[in-house]
């Protein structure tokens, strides 16, 4: 079957180490189905995986990619599941410390078919375009969790959204304006800033390391060093930080002093468990809210997407279809 997938590791040039063309069928263990994938989602994670950060040389050839939608071996449209979690685990995926994603420990969703465990699949509302389901299970998940599970946000609070253009970024925006939220944006590109408001419903969009008109109830973080200390500067007393991502940089100043001094939350997040993804799927049913899309191609130009991803040149997903 056709595949895009890590041949080899270079951290270096990435794009490098990424090939297009024939794999072996998937596995199937016991308590796994076939899918038959109509549309896949690139997500950062596939970039990090090709410069060899969470994926060994022993683990190669990989098939990349986490998110699915497409149709079960009983004909049923589905959306996949990317956790996988051990199969004695009870309650949030998330927490099990052995669990994984596709394309981690197992093939993922570049390809003409995917093994998941059966438990991973949701049913795809009829509403939605298999491109658009594609888009759900990673970025727009996480976003999910960061907002409804570990933000403490009430509707009518103010978020601000670092970063305006990425999957994660712009499904924030998204999914905070349908929450009710004032929604307030950063983007380095002007460009960016004016679709936020225009498009997604931002209520105000800056520059990165501009003095906010007053401090916010939440920060949404997935640039981590470049942000971080306007982050913290930007929260109002008792205020939280959500974190879910560090795409410039791990090691930001820890400024703890304003930490405690003003009792600020500091919250990791990582993806999201199978009900998250199942509440999300009926918002996007129940309220017409639909993931932004950059662009959509064919797997077999999957090379180009990695590259529009690399450069920073994109607002919204990236999508492959079949």
């Amino acid at each position: 079957m056709f595949a895009a997938y890590a041949a080899r590791i270079d951290a270096a040039d990435p794009l490098a180490a990424l090939e297009l063309g024939e794999r072996p069928e998937p596995d199937r263990p016991d308590g796994w189905t076939l899918v038959d994938v109509r549309a896949t989602a690139l997500n950062h994670h596939d970039l990090w995986s090709l410069r060899g950060v969470g994926l060994s040389e022993k683990q190669l050839p990989m098939i990349l990619g986490c998110d699915a939608a497409g149709v079960d071996e009983d004909g049923n449209e589905v959306v996949v599941h990317a956790v996988i979690s051990d199969p004695d685990w009870r309650g949030d995926e998330t927490l099990d410390p052995h669990r994984s994603l596709l394309s981690e420990r197992h093939q993922g969703t570049f390809a003409e078919r995917v093994a998941v465990p059966r438990a991973n699949l949701l049913p795809k509302p009829a509403g939605l375009s298999f491109e658009e389901a594609a888009c759900l299970p990673t970025s727009w998940l996480t976003a999910y969790r960061m907002l409804f599970t570990q933000s403490g946000l009430r509707p009518g609070g103010t978020v601000l959204v670092q970063g305006a253009g990425g999957g994660v970024s712009t499904a924030l925006i998204v999914l905070a304006k349908a929450a009710g939220y004032r929604v307030w944006v950063t983007s380095r590109t002007e460009s960016k800033r004016t679709r936020a408001v225009t498009e997604l419903g931002a209520d105000a969009a800056f520059e990165p390391a501009t003095r906010l008109p007053e401090r916010v109830d939440a920060v949404m973080e997935t640039v981590g060093e470049a942000t971080w200390s306007h982050s913290l500067k930007s929260l109002r007393p008792g205020g939280t930080l959500v974190v879910c991502g560090a795409t410039s940089g791990f090691n930001p100043p820890a400024e703890l002093n304003r930490v405690f001094f003003l009792q600020l939350r500091v919250v990791g997040s990582t993806m999201g468990t199978r009900d998250e993804l199942a509440s999300l799927l009926r918002l996007c049913e129940q309220t017409g809210v639909r993931p932004v899309i950059d662009q959509a191609l064919p797997l077999a130009d999957a090379r180009k997407g990695f590259a529009t991803m690399a450069e920073g040149d994109l607002f919204g997903k990236i999508v492959f279809t079949r």
